[in-house]
């Protein structure tokens, strides 16, 4: 679960850094705003990869990904992104519990 799950959240730190332009330049958002704000999220999603062995690790990813939707108030096309990259959050972590219940049925 945690490979898929860092999988996730490390492209998903790459789109949340690169938002930062089009805040700026797009949507007229301070750069004294956007820099801390994506930058921050990003730097987030990538602490969250090494937290995935503990259950705040999961609270904090699934909160990146809240955050991450919540930024489409903003860029509006980050409701879409964020979507998607929630479904992946939800797809890894269940399907990641269930091959690692698999493995540990089998021994392995």
């Amino acid at each position: 679960m945690r490979v898929m799950a860092s999988s996730v959240l490390a492209l998903e730190s790459v789109v949340l850094m690169l938002v930062t332009i089009p805040m700026i330049t797009l949507y007229d958002v301070a750069w004294t705003t956007a820099v801390p704000v994506c930058l921050g999220l990003g730097v987030v999603a990538i602490a969250t990869c090494g937290l995935l062995r503990s259950r705040i690790g999961i609270v904090s990813g699934s909160l990146v990904q809240v955050a991450a939707v919540a930024l489409g108030f903003v860029v509006p096309v980050m409701f879409v992104l964020g979507v998607v990259f929630g479904a992946l959050w939800v797809a890894a972590v269940v399907l990641g519990r269930q091959v690692d219940a698999a493995k540990a049925a089998r021994g392995e």
